[in-house]
């Protein structure tokens, strides 16, 4: 059934459409429907040596190790991790995310961001926040949207802060984002590690952690953030669930393996429901853990959480893969070469978000942005280019965003809203009226709408 935009909105996003068109490169996409594996070269595989010693002492001490603490020392390791270390992304990294595609999808992004906002009743202040910005080419976009709609915006006051925990990276977004305009902090143990301001003059912070962001009316945005949060993996056996371990392959030394820990260890024990039907399950609790963090801040302070992620509703089973060179890669070879990723368990989100918020989703990719009206932006962008290439370009990023076969139906988006935000108008009682509030304007994105 098909829902009108308010009318403030739906002016909203007339002037956003007016915008011309950001240069952008029709790429590679990260997922893959089979599990392929390319090895590296013995010359590509000699800077991430160190790693794989890091974890082969470590397992030789400890014993065979979770995927979690794998993932987690083999991307975030302070000295040799993959984000820590690497610029991953675009061309000549390992993946491209839909923001480097289109520039239609940030934009999209801004419009549901202020559509909520209006929403919540135009709160005097907005904090955006963005856990893993990449190059923060999404947030760029949005940013711009903002600029465009500064009269809808007022007076609030807006601030966005950024949750990154690559070094690499916070100064490519810094870069990107304030130019020459941002300083680190002088001591490393400061929550807010680097400030800037964007030539607009909105001022920019970034964190290492959720928790050191400040309370206060927030919109956070989770693009592609999810499935690079360890996972652990369990399998159901004859005597009951037993967790995935990472061991050393005792007839190669220098190579990794799988193995099944012989008895319950605490995860396995805690992690799995009781009513599992999956015979291979992946929980990703620090995911689990921040979906939490996210529901109580939108709880106390209001505001809206937006993910868009690789995922399934607790259909899949076995989804841990990695990617180097935009191909999938073994993810125990040549640790610290590739990035690793795993699906996101929509259905784990909802059910440790609580009943304090209401959650929306998962829809695919293709859905939220048709709902968003993207269809309607392409023929504005391609009425308003001459250049036969460029209209090429665009229609090739806009079938890579909602095509199937391709991103469209492999991404899905989920949002965690304050509960005020669905509550109904009230009805009368008996003899006595009550005066009825205006009607809620319906999310964007997770609702058809029209544009007229």
């Amino acid at each position: 059934m098909s829902a009108f935009l308010g009318g403030k909105t739906q002016q909203l996003i007339s002037r956003v459409f007016i915008h011309p068109v950001r240069p952008s490169a029709a790429v590679p996409w990260r997922a893959a429907p089979v599990r392929l594996f390319c090895r590296s070269s013995p010359d590509e595989e000699k800077p991430h040596r160190s790693m794989l010693r890091h974890l082969t002492s470590k397992i030789k001490a400890t014993g065979p190790i979770p995927v979690a603490e794998y993932m987690r020392e083999v991307l975030t390791n302070p000295v040799t991790g993959y984000y820590v270390k690497n610029n991953m992304l675009g061309p000549d990294g390992d993946f491209i995310t839909s923001p480097e595609i289109s520039q239609i999808f940030g934009e999209l992004l801004g419009v549901w961001i202020i559509s909520e906002w209006m929403g919540a009743g135009g709160p005097k202040q907005l904090q955006l926040v963005e856990l893993g910005p990449g190059k923060g080419s999404l947030v760029a976009d949005v940013l711009r949207v903002f600029s465009q709609l500064q009269a809808v915006l007022g007076g609030a006051s807006v601030s966005l802060h950024l949750v990154e925990v690559s070094p690499a990276l916070s100064r490519l977004q810094a870069e990107n984002l304030t130019g020459t305009r941002s300083q680190e902090a002088e001591s490393e143990d400061e929550a807010v590690y680097r400030r800037g301001e964007t030539s607009a003059g909105l001022p920019v912070s970034w964190y290492r952690r959720l928790d050191d962001v400040p309370a206060g009316f927030s919109v956070f945005l989770a693009h592609e953030f999810f499935d690079a949060l360890p996972i652990h993996k369990f399998q159901r056996t004859e005597k009951g669930w037993r967790e995935v371990m990472v061991d050393i392959d005792p007839e190669k030394p220098d190579q990794l393996r799988f193995v099944m820990a012989p008895s319950p260890t605490l995860a396995s024990s805690t992690l799995i429901q009781a009513d599992e039907r999956r015979d291979h399950v992946e929980v990703c609790a620090e995911g689990g853990v921040i979906v939490q963090q996210l529901a109580r801040r939108i709880t106390e302070d209001g505001g809206a959480a937006l993910i868009a992620d690789y995922g399934h509703d607790g259909t899949k089973t076995d989804t841990f893969r990695g990617f180097k060179g935009h191909q999938l890669h073994d993810v125990l070879a040549s640790p610290g070469s590739a990035d690793l990723t795993a699906d996101v368990d929509f259905s784990y989100l909802r059910r440790v978000a609580g009943g304090g918020v209401a959650c929306l989703g998962p829809v695919t990719q293709r859905t939220f942005l048709k709902n968003m009206g993207i269809d309607t932006r392409l023929q504005v962008l391609l009425r308003s280019c001459s250049d036969p290439s460029t209209k090429k370009q665009l229609i090739s990023s806009y079938d890579m965003l909602t095509n199937p076969a391709k991103m469209g139906e492999r991404f899905h988006f989920f949002s965690l809203l304050h509960p005020s935000r669905l509550a109904r108008p009230r009805r009368s009682d008996g003899l006595k009226l009550e005066k009825k509030g205006p009607a809620p304007l319906p999310v964007a994105g997770f609702t058809e709408l029209s544009f007229s």
